[in-house]
C-alpha cells in the first residue's frame, strides 16, 4: 500500500530530526511505545528500513533521507493549504511578502511603494525574517512571495523574477587597517587572521567549519563588526544599514548576487500575480538600484 498518512510523516520526520524516540515523543506530546509501534509499522508497511537503532543511537538511512525529504515537503504543502485557504476566505485582502532583515532595504521600498500606486493594490505585510529563512515560509504558507537570493538562498521548485544584480563588498570594523583600501580581492579577506569572516547558517541551518563567528541575525553581526571580532561579505546594497564603526570595501572577484522575486510555483493567486508585474516593470527602470 503506497498511501502514507500525515499523522505517521509528522511522526517520522520528528523522529529524523531528533535521533531519539524519547525526545521525540516528548516533543510529539505522545508516549514512547506508541510512536516506536507506528514508525515499525510505517516500516513494514514500506518494505525497507527508514531507522537504523543500536546501543549508540539512531541513525537515518539512504531510505529514511529520502522520506525525510519528501514528508517535510508534504507536511509543508497541507500546512500551506490551510493557511492560504484561509487567507482567501478572510475578508480583508492582503499579501505577505517574506525578506531577510536588513536586506535590499531601497528595493524593498520601491517596490512596496510602486505595488501600493497600482490600481487595486491590496496591502502588502512585510514579514521580516532570519538568514535563509525565506524559501521554508513559502513552503508551508506563511508568505505569499519573497524577496530572495541567488545563488545563496533555496529557489528550488519556486517561481522567479530577477530583479537587481549587485556585487559584493567586504564590511570591516572602520578602524582596520584594510578598511581603506579602494578594493580588496577573496583572497586578501581571507588571510586576515586577527579578523575571520563571519560563517552564515547552510540551508539545514548548519555551519561551515572556520575560525569565525557564527551569525545568527544582522544586529549580532553588525555588533562584532563593529568591536572588531570579525568581516563579512554582503551585497553591496547592504551599505544601507552600516554604522560609522563600519566600513565597505568592493570585492573585486566575489560573484555578484542576483535578488528575485519568488513564489509558489503554479500559483493562481491574482494578489502574487499584481506583485509580480509590479516588480516587472520595476526591474526596467534604471534607478532600480539606485
Amino acid at each position: 500500500m503506497d498511501t502514507l498518512e500525515t499523522r505517521e510523516l509528522r511522526y517520522f520526520v520528528t523522529v529524523a530530526e531528533e535521533l531519539h524516540f524519547s525526545r521525540a515523543a516528548e516533543r510529539l506530546g505522545i508516549a514512547q511505545p506508541p510512536l516506536s509501534r507506528a514508525i515499525q509499522q510505517l516500516e513494514r508497511r514500506l518494505g525497507v528500513t527508514l531507522l537504523e537503532r543500536n546501543r549508540r543511537g539512531v541513525t537515518l538511512t539512504g531510505a529514511g533521507q529520502v522520506l525525510l525529504d519528501e514528508a517535510r515537503a508534504i507536511l509543508d504543502a497541507t500546512t500551506a493549504a490551510a493557511r492560504r485557504t484561509r487567507r482567501a476566505a478572510s475578508a480583508t485582502n492582503h499579501l505577505t511578502l517574506a525578506t531577510k532583515a536588513g536586506a535590499n532595504h531601497e528595493l524593498l521600498r520601491k517596490l512596496l511603494e510602486a505595488h501600493a500606486a497600482e490600481p487595486g493594490a491590496v496591502e502588502v505585510d512585510v514579514l521580516l525574517c532570519g538568514m535563509g529563512e525565506q524559501a521554508r515560509m513559502l513552503r508551508d504558507g506563511r508568505a505569499d512571495a519573497a524577496l530572495m537570493q541567488r545563488p545563496f538562498d533555496d529557489l528550488a521548485g519556486l517561481d522567479t523574477e530577477d530583479l537587481l544584480i549587485e556585487q559584493q563588498i567586504a564590511i570591516l570594523p572602520a578602524g582596520h587597517p584594510l578598511a581603506g583600501c579602494t578594493s580588496l580581492t577573496m583572497a586578501d579577506i581571507n588571510d586576515v587572521p586577527d579578523l575571520p569572516v563571519a560563517r552564515w547558517p547552510r540551508q539545514d541551518g548548519s555551519y561551515e567549519p572556520g575560525p569565525g563567528p557564527e551569525i545568527h541575525d544582522q544586529s549580532q553581526l553588525a555588533q562584532l563588526i563593529a568591536l572588531g571580532r570579525t568581516m563579512a561579505v554582503l551585497c553591496a546594497s547592504s551599505r544601507s544599514w552600516l554604522w560609522n564603526a563600519h566600513a565597505a570595501v568592493p570585492l573585486t572577484d566575489a560573484p555578484h548576487v542576483t535578488t528575485v522575486l519568488a513564489w509558489p510555483p503554479h500559483s493562481r493567486s491574482r494578489t502574487v500575480a499584481g506583485l509580480v508585474r509590479t516588480a516587472t516593470q520595476l526591474r526596467q527602470e534604471p534607478t532600480l538600484a539606485a
